[in-house]
């Protein structure tokens, strides 16, 4: 296992992807250089994948790959020397990444919106039981994961509200 993910300055679950939030708020906080996405359908549909990079700001590069393309770009350190937060859409995605090597030690969650077969744990957050292993994965992996908003929110666990 690589000891560093070199570049990656914040990773944060959010099915919204790139958004106010994301674009403002979180990009500002962090001084970030890139936006990458982990979500492998968007990645390979061209329209959506077009719309989702209108939300960036102009001056922040974006990346909308898989998770496997994600996995081998953190590992070659691509991204070494970029300012990178990552938005993941799912913990299952993340749940991958730490799986297959990459050293994650805190996961930041938005929003996961109601869907057909999720469960509200918290106002913006809503999770199937895929996704709450996923997140217990994480949790007994040691990684800390947190659910904060915006910079300015406090902040709350995820292990409070599984």
């Amino acid at each position: 296992m690589i000891k560093e993910m070199k570049g990656i300055i914040h990773i944060r679950i959010d099915d919204r992807m790139i958004h106010g939030q994301v674009a403002t708020q979180w990009t500002n906080q962090l001084n970030a250089s890139r936006i990458m996405v982990i979500n492998d359908e968007v990645a390979n549909d061209i329209t959506r994948k077009s719309i989702v990079r209108l939300a960036a700001p102009p001056n922040v590069h974006t990346s909308i790959i898989t998770k496997e393309k994600a996995l081998n770009n953190i590992l070659n350190g691509k991204y070494e020397g970029q300012r990178v937060l990552v938005v993941a859409v799912s913990p299952i995605d993340i749940k991958y990444l730490l799986d297959n090597g990459l050293p994650i030690k805190t996961v930041n969650v938005g929003n996961l919106s109601r869907r057909s077969g999720t469960k509200r744990i918290r106002p913006t957050i809503n999770i199937n039981e895929q996704e709450r292993q996923a997140f217990q994965d994480l949790i007994d992996a040691g990684v800390e994961v947190t659910v904060i908003q915006t910079p300015k929110d406090s902040l709350e666990y995820m292990k409070d509200f599984l």
